[in-house]
Protein backbone atom coordinates (compact mmCIF):
# COMPACT_ATOMS: atom_id res chain seq x y z
CA UNK A 1 0.00 0.00 0.00
CA UNK A 2 1.29 3.49 -0.86
CA UNK A 3 2.65 5.46 2.07
CA UNK A 4 0.47 8.47 2.88
CA UNK A 5 1.86 11.91 3.64
CA UNK A 6 1.07 13.88 6.75
CA UNK A 7 -0.84 16.96 5.62
CA UNK A 8 -1.76 20.01 7.70
CA UNK A 9 -5.45 20.55 8.48
CA UNK A 10 -7.61 22.07 5.76
CA UNK A 11 -7.67 25.84 5.49
CA UNK A 12 -11.19 27.21 4.93
CA UNK A 13 -11.75 28.83 1.55
CA UNK A 14 -14.19 31.53 0.56
CA UNK A 15 -15.95 29.47 -2.09
CA UNK A 16 -19.15 27.49 -1.83
CA UNK A 17 -21.60 26.02 -4.34
CA UNK A 18 -23.81 29.08 -3.81
CA UNK A 19 -21.13 31.10 -5.66
CA UNK A 20 -21.90 29.21 -8.90
CA UNK A 21 -22.51 32.58 -10.61
CA UNK A 22 -18.71 32.91 -10.74
CA UNK A 23 -18.49 29.99 -13.19
CA UNK A 24 -19.05 32.06 -16.39
CA UNK A 25 -16.42 34.57 -15.23
CA UNK A 26 -13.93 31.77 -14.60
CA UNK A 27 -14.76 30.39 -18.03
CA UNK A 28 -13.98 33.79 -19.57
CA UNK A 29 -10.68 33.94 -17.67
CA UNK A 30 -9.79 30.47 -18.98
CA UNK A 31 -10.66 31.50 -22.53
CA UNK A 32 -8.54 34.65 -22.41
CA UNK A 33 -5.59 32.81 -20.85
CA UNK A 34 -5.52 29.81 -23.15
CA UNK A 35 -5.98 31.94 -26.30
CA UNK A 36 -2.38 33.06 -26.05
CA UNK A 37 -0.94 29.76 -27.15
CA UNK A 38 -3.11 29.62 -30.28
CA UNK A 39 -2.86 33.15 -31.61
CA UNK A 40 0.27 32.26 -33.59
CA UNK A 41 -1.13 29.28 -35.51
CA UNK A 42 -2.97 31.21 -38.30
CA UNK A 43 -0.02 33.63 -38.48
CA UNK A 44 2.69 31.14 -39.38
CA UNK A 45 2.81 32.03 -43.08
CA UNK A 46 2.75 35.78 -42.39
CA UNK A 47 5.45 35.49 -39.74
CA UNK A 48 7.56 33.31 -42.03
CA UNK A 49 7.50 35.97 -44.73
CA UNK A 50 8.17 38.79 -42.26
CA UNK A 51 11.06 37.04 -40.51
CA UNK A 52 12.47 35.30 -43.63
CA UNK A 53 11.93 31.77 -42.31
CA UNK A 54 10.59 28.61 -43.96
CA UNK A 55 7.50 26.62 -42.96
CA UNK A 56 9.29 24.05 -40.80
CA UNK A 57 11.06 26.80 -38.85
CA UNK A 58 7.80 28.65 -38.21
CA UNK A 59 6.18 25.40 -37.07
CA UNK A 60 8.73 25.52 -34.26
CA UNK A 61 7.10 28.73 -33.00
CA UNK A 62 3.79 26.92 -32.41
CA UNK A 63 5.70 24.09 -30.74
CA UNK A 64 7.69 26.52 -28.56
CA UNK A 65 4.53 28.10 -27.18
CA UNK A 66 3.03 24.73 -26.33
CA UNK A 67 6.27 23.49 -24.77
CA UNK A 68 6.38 26.63 -22.63
CA UNK A 69 2.75 26.01 -21.67
CA UNK A 70 3.55 22.43 -20.61
CA UNK A 71 6.48 23.62 -18.48
CA UNK A 72 4.28 26.34 -16.98
CA UNK A 73 1.65 23.78 -16.04
CA UNK A 74 4.30 21.63 -14.38
CA UNK A 75 5.89 24.51 -12.43
CA UNK A 76 3.12 27.07 -11.78
CA UNK A 77 -0.10 25.05 -11.48
CA UNK A 78 1.03 23.08 -8.37
CA UNK A 79 1.38 26.47 -6.68
CA UNK A 80 -2.43 26.48 -6.55
CA UNK A 81 -2.10 23.93 -3.73
CA UNK A 82 0.65 25.97 -2.06
CA UNK A 83 -0.12 29.72 -2.20
CA UNK A 84 -3.13 32.03 -2.34
CA UNK A 85 -4.62 31.49 -5.80
CA UNK A 86 -6.11 34.87 -6.66
CA UNK A 87 -2.75 36.59 -6.20
CA UNK A 88 -1.05 33.87 -8.25
CA UNK A 89 -3.51 34.38 -11.10
CA UNK A 90 -3.03 38.15 -11.02
CA UNK A 91 0.75 37.81 -11.32
CA UNK A 92 0.52 35.28 -14.13
CA UNK A 93 -1.94 37.36 -16.18
CA UNK A 94 0.43 40.33 -15.80
CA UNK A 95 3.28 38.13 -17.03
CA UNK A 96 1.27 37.04 -20.07
CA UNK A 97 0.66 40.69 -20.99
CA UNK A 98 4.40 41.47 -20.75
CA UNK A 99 5.52 38.53 -22.89
CA UNK A 100 2.81 39.19 -25.48
CA UNK A 101 4.37 42.63 -25.99
CA UNK A 102 7.77 40.99 -26.43
CA UNK A 103 6.26 38.71 -29.10
CA UNK A 104 4.90 41.74 -30.90
CA UNK A 105 8.32 43.40 -30.92
CA UNK A 106 10.37 40.31 -31.88
CA UNK A 107 12.91 41.31 -34.59
CA UNK A 108 13.88 37.76 -35.66
CA UNK A 109 12.91 34.10 -35.41
CA UNK A 110 15.10 33.27 -32.40
CA UNK A 111 13.75 36.15 -30.32
CA UNK A 112 10.22 35.08 -31.24
CA UNK A 113 10.95 31.51 -30.17
CA UNK A 114 12.24 32.60 -26.76
CA UNK A 115 9.39 35.02 -26.12
CA UNK A 116 6.89 32.37 -27.29
CA UNK A 117 8.19 29.93 -24.66
CA UNK A 118 7.83 32.62 -21.99
CA UNK A 119 4.32 33.47 -23.20
CA UNK A 120 3.35 29.81 -22.94
CA UNK A 121 4.85 29.56 -19.45
CA UNK A 122 2.67 32.32 -18.00
CA UNK A 123 -0.43 31.36 -20.04
CA UNK A 124 -0.56 28.28 -17.82
CA UNK A 125 -2.63 30.54 -15.54
CA UNK A 126 -5.58 28.88 -17.29
CA UNK A 127 -5.01 25.72 -15.29
CA UNK A 128 -4.77 27.53 -12.00
CA UNK A 129 -8.32 28.67 -12.78
CA UNK A 130 -9.89 25.37 -13.94
CA UNK A 131 -9.63 23.41 -10.63
CA UNK A 132 -11.64 26.14 -8.88
CA UNK A 133 -14.77 25.08 -10.83
CA UNK A 134 -15.51 21.85 -8.87
CA UNK A 135 -15.45 23.90 -5.64
CA UNK A 136 -18.49 25.79 -6.90
CA UNK A 137 -20.72 22.73 -7.31
CA UNK A 138 -21.97 19.78 -5.30
CA UNK A 139 -20.41 16.41 -6.15
CA UNK A 140 -23.36 15.27 -8.27
CA UNK A 141 -23.01 18.39 -10.45
CA UNK A 142 -19.23 18.43 -10.74
CA UNK A 143 -19.33 17.49 -14.43
CA UNK A 144 -21.70 20.36 -15.21
CA UNK A 145 -19.48 22.88 -13.37
CA UNK A 146 -16.37 21.65 -15.18
CA UNK A 147 -18.30 21.75 -18.45
CA UNK A 148 -19.31 25.38 -17.92
CA UNK A 149 -15.76 26.57 -17.26
CA UNK A 150 -14.35 24.36 -19.99
CA UNK A 151 -16.80 25.88 -22.47
CA UNK A 152 -14.99 29.18 -21.96
CA UNK A 153 -11.61 27.49 -22.29
CA UNK A 154 -12.59 25.63 -25.44
CA UNK A 155 -14.06 28.75 -27.02
CA UNK A 156 -10.76 30.48 -26.27
CA UNK A 157 -8.83 27.66 -27.97
CA UNK A 158 -10.93 27.90 -31.11
CA UNK A 159 -11.91 31.56 -31.39
CA UNK A 160 -8.31 32.65 -30.76
CA UNK A 161 -7.51 31.52 -34.28
CA UNK A 162 -10.39 33.56 -35.73
CA UNK A 163 -9.50 36.70 -33.80
CA UNK A 164 -5.85 36.27 -34.69
CA UNK A 165 -6.48 35.69 -38.39
CA UNK A 166 -8.70 38.72 -38.90
CA UNK A 167 -6.60 41.12 -36.82
CA UNK A 168 -3.58 40.02 -38.84
CA UNK A 169 -5.46 40.57 -42.10
CA UNK A 170 -6.37 44.12 -41.10
CA UNK A 171 -3.34 45.28 -39.12
CA UNK A 172 -0.54 42.71 -39.46
CA UNK A 173 0.58 39.82 -37.27
CA UNK A 174 2.30 41.98 -34.64
CA UNK A 175 -1.01 43.68 -33.80
CA UNK A 176 -2.38 40.30 -32.69
CA UNK A 177 0.06 40.18 -29.77
CA UNK A 178 -0.69 43.78 -28.80
CA UNK A 179 -4.35 42.76 -28.59
CA UNK A 180 -3.31 39.77 -26.46
CA UNK A 181 -1.34 42.01 -24.11
CA UNK A 182 -4.27 44.36 -23.56
CA UNK A 183 -6.87 41.62 -23.04
CA UNK A 184 -4.72 39.78 -20.49
CA UNK A 185 -3.73 42.94 -18.63
CA UNK A 186 -7.44 43.74 -18.23
CA UNK A 187 -7.86 40.63 -16.08
CA UNK A 188 -5.55 41.94 -13.37
CA UNK A 189 -8.14 44.41 -11.95
CA UNK A 190 -11.06 42.13 -12.86
CA UNK A 191 -9.73 39.25 -10.77
CA UNK A 192 -9.08 41.54 -7.80
CA UNK A 193 -12.64 42.84 -7.99
CA UNK A 194 -14.56 39.63 -8.77
CA UNK A 195 -12.84 36.93 -6.72
CA UNK A 196 -12.28 36.59 -2.99
CA UNK A 197 -8.87 35.53 -1.74
CA UNK A 198 -8.43 31.81 -2.36
CA UNK A 199 -6.04 30.11 0.06
CA UNK A 200 -5.15 26.49 -0.77
CA UNK A 201 -7.19 23.62 0.68
CA UNK A 202 -4.24 21.90 2.30
CA UNK A 203 -1.14 24.09 2.14
CA UNK A 204 2.07 22.21 1.34
CA UNK A 205 5.68 23.30 0.88
CA UNK A 206 6.29 23.74 -2.85
CA UNK A 207 8.96 21.03 -3.03
CA UNK A 208 6.64 18.61 -1.25
CA UNK A 209 3.83 19.51 -3.66
CA UNK A 210 6.09 18.76 -6.64
CA UNK A 211 7.27 15.51 -5.06
CA UNK A 212 3.68 14.45 -4.47
CA UNK A 213 2.99 14.56 -8.22
CA UNK A 214 4.68 11.19 -8.55
CA UNK A 215 2.63 9.85 -5.63
CA UNK A 216 -0.56 10.91 -7.40
CA UNK A 217 0.57 9.27 -10.65
CA UNK A 218 1.49 6.07 -8.86
CA UNK A 219 -1.65 5.74 -6.75
CA UNK A 220 -4.36 6.76 -9.26
CA UNK A 221 -4.73 4.51 -12.34
CA UNK A 222 -7.57 6.69 -13.63
CA UNK A 223 -5.23 9.69 -13.65
CA UNK A 224 -2.61 7.74 -15.62
CA UNK A 225 -5.20 6.54 -18.12
CA UNK A 226 -6.77 9.98 -18.56
CA UNK A 227 -3.38 11.67 -18.99
CA UNK A 228 -2.27 9.25 -21.71
CA UNK A 229 -5.58 9.46 -23.60
CA UNK A 230 -5.72 13.23 -23.24
CA UNK A 231 -2.18 13.69 -24.54
CA UNK A 232 -2.74 11.45 -27.56
CA UNK A 233 -6.06 13.08 -28.43
CA UNK A 234 -4.65 16.58 -28.15
CA UNK A 235 -1.66 15.53 -30.24
CA UNK A 236 -4.05 14.51 -33.04
CA UNK A 237 -6.12 17.68 -32.59
CA UNK A 238 -3.03 19.91 -32.71
CA UNK A 239 -1.71 18.10 -35.78
CA UNK A 240 -4.80 19.25 -37.68
CA UNK A 241 -4.91 22.85 -36.46
CA UNK A 242 -1.17 23.48 -36.84
CA UNK A 243 -1.15 22.44 -40.51
CA UNK A 244 -4.58 23.79 -41.53
CA UNK A 245 -3.02 27.14 -42.47
CA UNK A 246 -0.63 25.32 -44.84
CA UNK A 247 -3.52 23.44 -46.49
CA UNK A 248 -5.53 26.63 -46.95
CA UNK A 249 -2.49 28.43 -48.34
CA UNK A 250 -1.79 25.63 -50.83
CA UNK A 251 -2.74 25.53 -54.52
CA UNK A 252 -6.03 23.82 -53.62
CA UNK A 253 -7.38 26.88 -51.78
CA UNK A 254 -5.05 29.94 -52.01
CA UNK A 255 -6.55 31.34 -48.80
CA UNK A 256 -4.82 33.41 -46.11
CA UNK A 257 -4.61 33.83 -42.35
CA UNK A 258 -8.06 35.41 -42.05
CA UNK A 259 -9.78 32.39 -43.58
CA UNK A 260 -7.67 29.98 -41.54
CA UNK A 261 -8.73 31.83 -38.43
CA UNK A 262 -12.38 31.72 -39.47
CA UNK A 263 -12.31 27.94 -39.21
CA UNK A 264 -11.98 28.52 -35.48
CA UNK A 265 -15.54 29.85 -35.50
CA UNK A 266 -16.69 26.59 -37.09
CA UNK A 267 -14.71 24.64 -34.54
CA UNK A 268 -16.26 26.68 -31.75
CA UNK A 269 -19.55 24.91 -32.43
CA UNK A 270 -17.84 21.92 -30.83
CA UNK A 271 -17.75 23.81 -27.53
CA UNK A 272 -21.53 23.51 -27.42
CA UNK A 273 -21.09 19.87 -26.48
CA UNK A 274 -19.17 20.76 -23.30
CA UNK A 275 -22.16 21.28 -20.94
CA UNK A 276 -23.96 18.29 -22.51
CA UNK A 277 -20.89 16.08 -22.10
CA UNK A 278 -20.59 17.18 -18.48
CA UNK A 279 -24.21 16.22 -17.74
CA UNK A 280 -23.85 12.86 -19.51
CA UNK A 281 -20.65 12.17 -17.56
CA UNK A 282 -22.52 12.92 -14.31
CA UNK A 283 -25.36 10.52 -15.24
CA UNK A 284 -23.79 7.71 -17.28
CA UNK A 285 -20.11 7.85 -16.35
CA UNK A 286 -17.10 9.39 -18.01
CA UNK A 287 -15.95 6.28 -19.90
CA UNK A 288 -19.01 6.36 -22.14
CA UNK A 289 -18.23 9.98 -23.05
CA UNK A 290 -14.59 9.11 -23.80
CA UNK A 291 -15.79 6.37 -26.17
CA UNK A 292 -18.09 8.86 -27.91
CA UNK A 293 -15.30 11.42 -28.18
CA UNK A 294 -12.81 8.99 -29.73
CA UNK A 295 -15.43 7.79 -32.22
CA UNK A 296 -16.23 11.34 -33.34
CA UNK A 297 -12.54 12.28 -33.61
CA UNK A 298 -11.77 9.25 -35.78
CA UNK A 299 -14.77 9.98 -38.01
CA UNK A 300 -13.65 13.61 -38.31
CA UNK A 301 -10.16 12.64 -39.49
CA UNK A 302 -11.56 10.16 -42.02
CA UNK A 303 -13.76 12.92 -43.47
CA UNK A 304 -10.82 15.34 -43.55
CA UNK A 305 -8.59 12.80 -45.31
CA UNK A 306 -11.17 11.86 -47.95
CA UNK A 307 -12.80 15.27 -48.47
CA UNK A 308 -10.30 17.80 -47.07
CA UNK A 309 -9.57 19.28 -50.50
CA UNK A 310 -13.27 20.20 -50.86
CA UNK A 311 -14.47 23.13 -48.77
CA UNK A 312 -17.72 21.52 -47.58
CA UNK A 313 -15.85 18.37 -46.58
CA UNK A 314 -13.30 20.44 -44.68
CA UNK A 315 -16.05 22.37 -42.87
CA UNK A 316 -17.92 19.21 -41.88
CA UNK A 317 -14.74 17.48 -40.76
CA UNK A 318 -13.74 20.41 -38.56
CA UNK A 319 -17.09 20.40 -36.75
CA UNK A 320 -17.03 16.64 -36.10
CA UNK A 321 -13.39 16.76 -34.99
CA UNK A 322 -14.05 19.51 -32.48
CA UNK A 323 -17.15 17.85 -31.05
CA UNK A 324 -15.07 14.74 -30.34
CA UNK A 325 -12.16 16.65 -28.83
CA UNK A 326 -14.35 18.62 -26.44
CA UNK A 327 -16.32 15.56 -25.31
CA UNK A 328 -13.08 13.71 -24.56
CA UNK A 329 -11.66 16.62 -22.57
CA UNK A 330 -14.76 17.12 -20.42
CA UNK A 331 -14.96 13.40 -19.64
CA UNK A 332 -11.32 13.17 -18.62
CA UNK A 333 -11.37 16.24 -16.40
CA UNK A 334 -14.65 15.31 -14.74
CA UNK A 335 -13.26 11.98 -13.58
CA UNK A 336 -9.84 13.20 -12.45
CA UNK A 337 -11.33 16.05 -10.39
CA UNK A 338 -13.26 13.47 -8.39
CA UNK A 339 -10.11 11.70 -7.18
CA UNK A 340 -8.76 13.95 -4.38
CA UNK A 341 -10.52 17.30 -3.80
CA UNK A 342 -7.56 18.67 -1.82
CA UNK A 343 -5.10 17.89 -4.61
CA UNK A 344 -7.00 19.13 -7.65
CA UNK A 345 -4.28 21.61 -8.63
CA UNK A 346 -1.62 18.90 -8.67
CA UNK A 347 -3.91 16.37 -10.36
CA UNK A 348 -4.62 18.94 -13.06
CA UNK A 349 -0.86 19.52 -13.34
CA UNK A 350 -0.23 15.86 -14.14
CA UNK A 351 -3.08 15.67 -16.62
CA UNK A 352 -2.46 18.94 -18.44
CA UNK A 353 1.32 18.44 -18.62
CA UNK A 354 0.70 15.19 -20.51
CA UNK A 355 -2.05 16.89 -22.52
CA UNK A 356 0.08 19.73 -23.84
CA UNK A 357 3.19 17.64 -24.28
CA UNK A 358 1.03 15.53 -26.56
CA UNK A 359 -0.12 18.70 -28.32
CA UNK A 360 3.48 19.87 -28.76
CA UNK A 361 4.52 16.56 -30.31
CA UNK A 362 1.45 16.56 -32.53
CA UNK A 363 2.33 20.04 -33.82
CA UNK A 364 5.96 19.05 -34.37
CA UNK A 365 5.25 15.79 -36.20
CA UNK A 366 2.45 17.32 -38.25
CA UNK A 367 4.76 19.89 -39.84
CA UNK A 368 7.13 17.04 -40.71
CA UNK A 369 4.25 14.95 -42.08
CA UNK A 370 3.02 17.89 -44.15
CA UNK A 371 6.48 18.53 -45.60
CA UNK A 372 6.97 14.86 -46.55
CA UNK A 373 3.51 13.45 -47.34
CA UNK A 374 1.13 16.40 -47.52
CA UNK A 375 -2.41 16.41 -46.17
CA UNK A 376 -2.76 12.62 -46.25
CA UNK A 377 0.27 12.31 -44.00
CA UNK A 378 -1.24 14.73 -41.46
CA UNK A 379 -4.53 12.81 -41.36
CA UNK A 380 -2.71 9.47 -41.07
CA UNK A 381 -0.76 10.88 -38.13
CA UNK A 382 -3.98 12.01 -36.44
CA UNK A 383 -5.65 8.61 -36.89
CA UNK A 384 -2.54 6.83 -35.63
CA UNK A 385 -2.53 8.85 -32.42
CA UNK A 386 -6.26 8.23 -31.95
CA UNK A 387 -5.69 4.51 -32.46
CA UNK A 388 -3.21 4.52 -29.58
CA UNK A 389 -5.71 6.47 -27.44
CA UNK A 390 -8.45 3.94 -28.24
CA UNK A 391 -6.14 1.07 -27.27
CA UNK A 392 -5.39 2.71 -23.90
CA UNK A 393 -9.09 3.39 -23.35
CA UNK A 394 -9.99 -0.23 -24.07
CA UNK A 395 -7.36 -1.39 -21.58
CA UNK A 396 -8.86 0.89 -18.94
CA UNK A 397 -12.39 -0.38 -19.65
CA UNK A 398 -11.24 -4.00 -19.26
CA UNK A 399 -9.42 -3.22 -16.02
CA UNK A 400 -12.49 -1.45 -14.62
CA UNK A 401 -14.70 -4.42 -15.56
CA UNK A 402 -12.36 -6.86 -13.79
CA UNK A 403 -12.34 -4.81 -10.57
CA UNK A 404 -16.10 -4.12 -10.59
Amino acid sequence: MAQTETIPPEVPVDLHPRHHSLLPFLGLACGVGVSNIYYNQPLLLDMARSLHADHSQMGAVAVATQVGYSIGILTFVPLGDVVERRGLMVRLFAGVALFAVLNALAPNLWTLLVSSVALGLTAAVTHVVVPIAPELADDEERGRAVGTVMTGLLLGVLLARSVSGWIATLFGWRAVFIFAAVSNAAFVPLLLRKLPKLPPHKPLPYVQALRSLWTLIRTHPVLRESAVIGGLVFGAFSAFWTTLVFLLGSKHYHLGAGTAGSFGILGATGALIAPVAGRVADKRGSRAVVTLGLTLLSLGFCILWLLGYHLLGLVFGVIILDLGAQANQIANQTRIFGLEPGARGRINTVYMTAYFLGGSLGSLFSTMAWARWGWGGVCALGLGLLGLAALRHATGVRAAALTA
